[in-house]
């Protein structure tokens, strides 16, 4: 179901999706936090709430699924707030680094595997 990236999506459509409300201001809805589906959908379910749900079968960030679903963040984060509400799905938080045990990572280390990574 992946969009096209250089595909708009229509303020109308937009509109339907979300039922014309605005982005949620829920704070566990970052765009890294995960999303986990806690349901499977139903036949009676919007469409776009379907396709969270399976593609949440696996912790999946509200960035992806903005991706995945070709949808902007404001308007999956809409989609998301009603499924929270539901239960549907959990989000899970990343955690501060001033609340993680073990060992810190060097930023330097951790910047030398980024520009590594992005040669390959």
């Amino acid at each position: 179901m992946r969009a096209d990236p250089l595909h708009k999506e229509k303020p109308d459509r937009l509109y339907m999706v979300t039922g014309g409300r605005g982005g949620a201001d829920e704070p566990s809805l970052d765009s890294v936090a995960l999303i986990v589906a806690e349901s499977e959908p139903s036949p009676e379910m919007q469409s776009e709430h379907a396709a969270v749900l399976r593609l949440c079968a696996r912790p999946t960030a509200v960035v992806e699924l903005s991706a995945e679903l070709g949808l902007p963040v404001s308007a999956v984060r809409v989609l998301l707030a009603d499924l929270l509400d539901t239960g549907a799905v959990t989000a899970r938080h990343s955690v501060p680094s001033t609340v993680r045990e073990g060992p810190q990572h060097d930023p330097d280390t951790l910047k030398q595997v980024l520009l590594a990574l992005q040669r390959l």
